[in-house]
């Protein structure tokens, strides 16, 4: 007689999905159906690199840094990683599982040393709430460029002590999620600006526009999947793209969204890699500034992680995170 097939764990998240259909607000949703979306789909990664806890001096003080180091000698410098994890420019920590998690798992596949950047979070607008201060902030309101020179002082914080770190300046990568992706893309274009661009680019499901672009065909049947409560619809997008503005929208430039960057500035950037979840309307704005990368002469590639939402490194146990961390490592590896 034969066995039943083991569930495949690629399949876990859209099981859960399908269990939201419909909802708009989890306000809607069934009790214990949030707790049920949030749980772990499996143990976290056996993963055990030498970590600390250090800062690096900033234009508005020091910014906490957190080094996973790969336990062991290495024969050679070891490739670097700048690492943001994401939270909407306003929430997020180092200890979340897209921070602490995927810093470990990238350092010890790709033997790399990764520096995980506290970078201060953006006030909400008027009426709001204060971001989430950091030690030795001085009170100031935090609204770009701050955070964006933040992820830069940490790149030179990096460079400058690669012997200490023992990297090799000259792979360092510079990377993050969902905000952190667009600071990280933002960051990598004043530097390249300055003639100092990273060696690559790794952009996993990054904020890239102010507003979404105009979904393909594709994309549209893809999102017409997703529950409306993990949209970013254009109020949403409104409003997150002034928070981390202090100012309307109207106002961004290409250092605070890098997808309104000309085709002259962005040919300066480095080999980039981006990754775009199936369901997430964010998708769009990335799919688009692969193009323009593209467009631009630079090195891209523009991959879809399937079967998941926005923000699936912070989902520990997911099967398409360990594959995301591992297409992270071939990036690496190759510098």
């Amino acid at each position: 007689m034969s066995q039943p097939l083991a569930p495949d764990p690629a399949q876990a998240m859209p099981a859960r999905l399908r269990a939201l259909a419909g909802l708009a607000d989890w306000s809607e949703a069934p009790d214990g159906a949030e707790e049920a979306w949030n749980a772990p789909y499996g143990p976290a990664e056996s993963w055990d690199p030498r970590v600390r806890d250090t800062t690096a001096p900033g234009p508005h003080g020091p910014v906490p840094l957190r080094i996973y180091a790969p336990a062991g000698r290495a024969e050679a410098p070891r490739p670097a990683l700048v690492w943001c994890h994401g939270g909407s420019f306003q929430h997020g920590d180092l200890d979340m599982s897209e921070a602490d998690a995927t810093a470990r798992g990238v350092a010890g596949r790709a033997d790399a040393v990764v520096v995980s950047v506290d970078y201060r979070l953006c006030d909400e607008p008027p009426g709001g709430s204060p971001a989430r201060a950091i030690p030795g902030h001085d009170g100031t309101e935090i609204h770009a460029p701050i955070p964006r020179q933040d992820v830069v002082a940490a790149v030179a914080w990096t460079r400058e002590n690669a012997s200490e770190l023992g990297v090799d300046p000259a792979r360092l990568a510079l990377g993050g999620t969902s905000a952190g992706g667009n600071l990280a893309a933002a960051a990598a274009l004043e530097l390249a600006g300055q003639g100092a661009a990273p060696a690559a680019s790794l952009l996993i499901y990054p904020v890239t526009h102010p507003m979404n672009p105009e979904p393909t065909a594709q994309e549209a049947r893809d999102l017409a999947e997703m529950p409306a409560l993990f949209g970013f619809p254009p109020e949403k997008m409104r409003s997150m793209a002034e928070a981390h503005l202090g100012a309307p929208l109207e106002q961004a430039g290409p250092l605070d969204f890098p997808g309104l960057a000309g085709p002259a500035q962005l040919a300066a950037l480095p080999p980039t890699y981006i990754e775009v979840d199936q369901y997430d309307d964010l998708r769009r704005g990335a799919r688009r500034y692969a193009e323009q990368l593209a467009a631009a002469g630079v090195e891209v590639a523009c991959e879809v992680r399937e079967g998941v939402t926005h923000g699936h490194l912070d989902k520990l146990g997911l099967a398409q995170a360990a594959r995301t961390m591992d297409r992270m490592t071939e990036v690496l590896r190759a510098l």
